[in-house]
């Protein structure tokens, strides 16, 4: 069937038939997102790293993880450099979904609510996690006002926090 030698992807890659048109949501419009379909029905989104590290500045991602830096420090920072070199975008997945109670309280105690991606939304981040030249691209001016106030009036409460925890009377 498969060559042993195969990652789980190149196999799906493999048995894939051809694009198929589906619709996929980005911001404010919606556009016509080309996918894989496989034989048994399953679709396999395009992964854009591009619109992978945008989503992860304004979805929030940032507002906890850190890339070459840049970002949170509640999380475990996400460069490239740290990835395996071959993923299953699956097992990325995966991972999340097991550390999925402790994100989504962190998500509602810094965002004030639980962030939702799409499939194809989560497959353009998980490009951008595994992109270092595109994560080379990605600087504090990435990060939208609003979540970059955020993290600054969070720092500021960190550091108050701090001070207050040093003081005894």
């Amino acid at each position: 069937m498969f060559a042993r030698s195969m990652t789980i992807p190149a196999a799906l890659l493999a048995m894939t038939v051809g694009p198929v048109p589906a619709l996929a949501s980005h911001g404010e419009g919606q556009h016509m997102q080309m996918m894989d379909q496989t034989p048994m029905g399953l679709m396999m989104p395009q992964m854009s790293a591009e619109r992978g590290r945008a989503l992860f500045a304004s979805k929030g991602c940032i507002v906890c993880h850190s890339i070459n830096g840049v970002g949170g420090e509640d999380a475990p920072m996400l460069d490239a450099s740290t990835m395996d070199e071959i993923m299953n975008p699956f097992d990325f997945a995966a991972r999340m979904w097991r550390g999925a109670a402790a994100m989504v309280e962190l998500q509602e105690e810094e965002l004030g609510e639980q962030i939702e991606l799409s499939g194809q939304e989560l497959a353009d981040i998980i490009a951008f996690v595994h992109d270092a030249s595109e994560q080379a691209k990605l600087s504090e001016d990435d990060i939208p006002k609003s979540i970059a106030a955020m993290m600054h009036h969070q720092s500021e409460e960190d550091h108050h926090e701090e001070g207050e925890e040093g003081h005894s009377d």
